[in-house]
Order: C-alpha cells, then sequence, then structure tokens
C-alpha cells in the first residue's frame, strides 16, 4: 500500500497526535452498530425505546436485557488489526491521545492506554439513582440488579440519546484537539456531535487532518489526507510504513 510520502515524513516528526475512532473500527471485528444490531426479536425496536433515560424508567428490563446481550458480544469479539495498529502508533508518538465513540472497550484489550470514552463502556453498570458505577453486580440474574449504595436500579454506563456527555472526556477531548499537531478521524460517520466538531477544532489550530473511512463523509472536503478503506488493512501498512521494522519492536500483522 503506497501513502504519500509527505504524510510519512509528517508523522516521524509528529510529537502530539489525536485519534478519533467510530463504529466503522468496530465493525471489522464483527460488531454491528447500534441499528443495525437491532435485528431478529429486537427489530420491533426502535432506538427510543432501548437508549434513553424515558426508555428505562418505562421499561428497565427490557433496556437491560438489550444491553446485557450487547456485553456479551462485545466481550465475544476481538481487537482487530486496526486496534493494534493504533497501540503501536501510540508507543511512537510522545503525546498521544485516543478519542473513540465506540463502548466496546476493544481499544484497552489491545492495549492502548490513553483512551477517552466520549459515549462510555458497556463493560460499566452504574446506578440510575445515585450515579455510583457499580464494582460489581448480579449479570446473570433475571432481575435488573440494584445499586448496593441506594438500591436504585443499574444500568449501562453509556450515553443514551437525550443525554450530555461525561463532562471530563469531553473536556479531554477538546483539549486534545485544539493541541495536537494531527488528527485522524477513522470510522465514523463525520454527523454525530459534538464529535464531529473535534477534527474541525484541530484543523482550525492548524493541524494535519487525516481520514479513513469506506466512504466519503461530510468532513471528507475539509481534511489534508483521505485514505479510503479498511481501518485494519490501513492502519498496519501506515504505521508499517511509517516506522520500519528495523525501528520498532516489530511489523503489525496486515
Amino acid at each position: 500500500m503506497n501513502f504519500p510520502s509527505s504524510l510519512l515524513s509528517f508523522l516521524r516528526k509528529v510529537e502530539r497526535a489525536v485519534v478519533l475512532t467510530g463504529a466503522g473500527v468496530s465493525q471489522e471485528s464483527g460488531l454491528r452498530t447500534f441499528r443495525d444490531a437491532q435485528s431478529g426479536l429486537w427489530a420491533q425496536y426502535r432506538p427510543e425505546d432501548l437508549a434513553t433515560p424515558q426508555a428505562f424508567a418505562r421499561d428497565p428490563q427490557l433496556v437491560w436485557d438489550w444491553y446485557a446481550l450487547r456485553r456479551e458480544k462485545a466481550r465475544s469479539a476481538e481487537p482487530n488489526p486496526g486496534h493494534f495498529a493504533l497501540v503501536e502508533m501510540e508507543k511512537r508518538i510522545a503525546e498521544f491521545t485516543l478519542i473513540t465513540q465506540n463502548v466496546d472497550g476493544l481499544h484497552q484489550r489491545a492495549g492502548s492506554v490513553r483512551v477517552v470514552e466520549l459515549h462510555g463502556n458497556l463493560q460499566r453498570v452504574k446506578c440510575s439513582r445515585c450515579g455510583q458505577q457499580a464494582s460489581a453486580w448480579e449479570a446473570a440474574s433475571p432481575k435488573v440488579p440494584q445499586c448496593l449504595r441506594c438500591g436504585g436500579l443499574l444500568r449501562p454506563d453509556v450515553v443514551w440519546f437525550g443525554e450530555s456527555l461525561p463532562p471530563h472526556a469531553l473536556a479531554a477531548a477538546i483539549q486534545a484537539s485544539q493541541t495536537c499537531q494531527v488528527f485522524f478521524s477513522i470510522g465514523t460517520s463525520g454527523l454525530v456531535q459534538p464529535a464531529a466538531s473535534l477534527a474541525y477544532a484541530a484543523r482550525e489550530r492548524g493541524a494535519v487532518v487525516v481520514e479513513i473511512n469506506l466512504e466519503p463523509t461530510p468532513l471528507t472536503g475539509q481534511v489534508d489526507f483521505f485514505l479510503q478503506g479498511k481501518s485494519g488493512e490501513i492502519l498496519p501498512a501506515l504505521v508499517n510504513a511509517t516506522w520500519p521494522s528495523e525501528d520498532s519492536p516489530g511489523q503489525i500483522r496486515e
């Protein structure tokens, strides 16, 4: 795979990088997007029936069961070569921040350390009443488990429609985007706010913007480099081309 020499030489000098990942990265590990996963018995439900505070208040068991299924699917999935390439990139760049819209935890399982989760994580739960995270709960219980602190019902620690992003995560994402030298937008539609605005914030501050996606997005016309294709193929090749094997611990599996 051939990459512009200007991009490779630039990346070798970069000290501050931000990567934003979306559902496309997880799809290459076999995980469906939220709406695609609503098949079979779940096809009758709208997102509003499964992913809003109102839906949980109306039918907590339905929502809990849906997310329990998604949690198990995420656990059974494995990080793909794109995830591992980002781990290697993190080792090579002094200040590296990985911002993800995904809630499956695959970046951490691959070995990424500096991860900002904008939309939470399926593998965590918190109390719907007091907000306290639960370190343990009865996953096999036929009923929605309760908070040991206040007795409120536990819910997935993810951001539902109509909810605000975690303030600390959003602040960290904005700060990193406004100070980076290169911003990668990978596998994301560029439509979901406020994540979609991060690439523009980086660009306004002078960062080089690189997009990796199967199809063009609203961002594509504004980027410096558009690499079209699967991130699981492009990222390993890009890392190997930027930091050849003699300079890195080992080549990334492509």
